[in-house]
């Protein structure tokens, strides 16, 4: 992940982790420059002259086996601030003569409370208020390394922070890289500033200018189509595509049939008529619609969606000329959701039809400029080239659309009952200021049918999901607490005006351990 040639920089070591790219994230948010690699990736780094500090990320691994991942024991011996999170945290213990041990009596599995035992650098302050962090683990060190000390502990590990000051080697067992951990950006501003001594030289803004460049060298003379759907990540590819290559660009938007109500038309004018962009429509709901017939997994939909597209997109390019190129806006949590972009072990949650859901050969070559970028970070990218906050702060929206929010088999009629419950909810949350404090928020339509009772008769209906989590980048999320009074009224305003509903629920599961689409 090499954004810009920094002379200073932190290494984060990648165990496999679902929430390793959430490590640099918190760096970069604090203005200091991070590369990811992996323990294998390590090995070949000869020069550590400008490596101030290295985290050792969480992972899948367990160091209780004869063999388990590890590290180069000469990085220790380099005098480099270390810190240990979760896996990194078992793995700093085991190496320094510690004791690990896995048990379901250990086990903590998201929100843990902890308390302070002994004053350290790292923890400065993080103390003050709030003492939730966020858990996700089996094993536990059980005995002390020598020459460390334990600093903090909860009822089920007492070993959850320890360090050794000397060696500026820093364990913690939760994760602060996760939003739920409360004060969890305090450990990594203590580790960077006051153990690392390193400077900030990281803004998001200013890699505008690299991105457009980089696109320039790659492209050169050739044409490039983009595929625009309108949300916030494929519209900031769309101009800085378009900032790069001007005229060579064609961006095509595909109507699947699976957008929200009335989506796909606003969102055509607005790139038509306010950015002045050269857009394509195709309707292929029809064929959508057929290739997903009698189709009930998650992953074949996905994968069935992915094709689709891009068979559309290399049929739309043999019409043009010198078309080469194929851009779209995969992010990094797309990425590690459906492969490990780092080489490492990081266990498949789910393909995304831009990233996993994509054939395996294909004659564009594809351009994703905002790969290593995060959502918010994509948003402050959005707003230097000058998107309308209408679009930049939008919800996420599945590239797979409602097909994966119709749960099971998809008709043309489960599309249009969850695209009216969808218009009410997003309806409702803007009218009653939600819709800004909520990061993402959707109806869900499930694949049951229940008895209801209207005007005295026997209805056999659907059940409709609703779901609203708070987050920053998708990664972890927390579902919303909304005040009873909306909830009620909304499961009223679906169940009166959307024929096929007699049943909402609302989604209170946080992530992890779900995740916030459904499929």
């Amino acid at each position: 992940m090499q954004f810009q040639n920094n002379k200073e920089k932190v290494l984060i070591i990648d165990f496999g982790s679902q929430v390793t790219k959430l490590i640099a994230r918190r760096v970069r948010d604090l203005g200091v420059y991070s590369e990811v690699v992996t323990s294998k990736e390590l090995k070949n780094i000869l020069n550590y002259d400008n490596v101030r500090g290295i985290i050792l990320s969480g992972g899948p691994s367990t160091v209780t086996k004869k063999k388990f991942e590890t590290v180069p024991r000469k990085i220790f011996k380099k005098k480099i601030p270390i810190l240990g999170i979760c896996y990194g945290l078992q793995l700093i213990a085991k190496l320094f003569g510690g004791k690990i041990k896995s048990s379901k009596k250990r086990r903590e599995f998201g929100r843990a409370y902890i308390f302070p035992k002994n004053y350290s650098t790292l923890t400065k302050n993080f103390f003050n208020s709030k003492k939730a962090v966020w858990m996700s683990h089996e094993d536990a060190v059980v005995k002390l390394p020598k020459n460390f000390k334990a600093i903090a502990f909860t009822k089920e590990s007492r070993l959850t922070i320890i360090e050794n000051k000397k060696e500026k080697i820093y364990g913690v067992q939760f994760h602060p890289e996760v939003t739920h951990t409360d004060n969890g950006k305090i450990i990594f501003k203590n580790f960077l500033f006051s153990i690392c001594k390193i400077k900030k030289k990281w803004n998001v803004a200013s890699q505008k200018i690299r991105l457009i460049q980089e696109i320039k060298t790659k492209v050169k003379n050739n044409r490039v189509i983009c595929a625009l759907s309108g949300g916030v990540d494929s519209s900031v590819v769309a101009l800085l595509v378009n900032k790069a290559i001007k005229k060579n660009l064609i961006c095509i938007m595909v109507d699947t049939g699976l957008m929200r109500k009335n989506e796909f038309k606003y969102n055509y004018k607005i790139f038509k008529n306010k950015y002045k962009l050269n857009v394509k429509l195709i309707n292929a709901s029809k064929l959508f619609l057929k290739k997903l017939n009698n189709v009930s997994d998650p992953e074949r939909k996905r994968k069935i969606i992915g094709n689709l597209f891009v068979k559309i997109f290399e049929k739309e390019s043999k019409k043009l000329k010198k078309v080469k190129y194929l851009a779209q806006g995969t992010l990094y949590p797309d990425i590690i959701e459906s492969k490990s972009s780092t080489g490492s072990k990081t266990s498949k949650i789910k393909s995304h039809h831009n990233v996993g859901g994509l054939p395996k050969k294909m004659n564009l070559t594809l351009i994703e400029p905002l790969k290593e970028f995060f959502k918010d970070e994509v948003r402050i990218l959005g707003n230097s080239l000058g998107l309308s906050k209408s679009i930049c702060y939008r919800h996420p929206f599945p590239g797979p659309g409602l097909g994966i929010r119709i749960i099971g088999n998809i008709t043309s009629e489960k599309i249009k009952i969850l695209q009216e419950a969808d218009h009410i909810f997003m309806k409702e949350l803007k009218q009653n200021n939600l819709y800004s404090k909520i990061w993402q928020a959707y109806a869900a339509l499930l694949p049951i049918k229940t008895v209801g009772v209207m005007g005295d008769a026997r209805t056999y209906e659907y059940t409709c999901l609703i779901r609203a989590v708070t987050s920053e980048d998708g990664m972890s999320a927390d579902y919303f607490s909304f005040p009873k009074y909306f909830l009620g009224k909304i499961s009223n305003k679906i169940i009166n005006k959307v024929r096929g509903i007699n049943r909402v629920v609302y989604d209170i599961s946080s992530k992890p351990p779900s995740t916030i689409e459904l499929e």
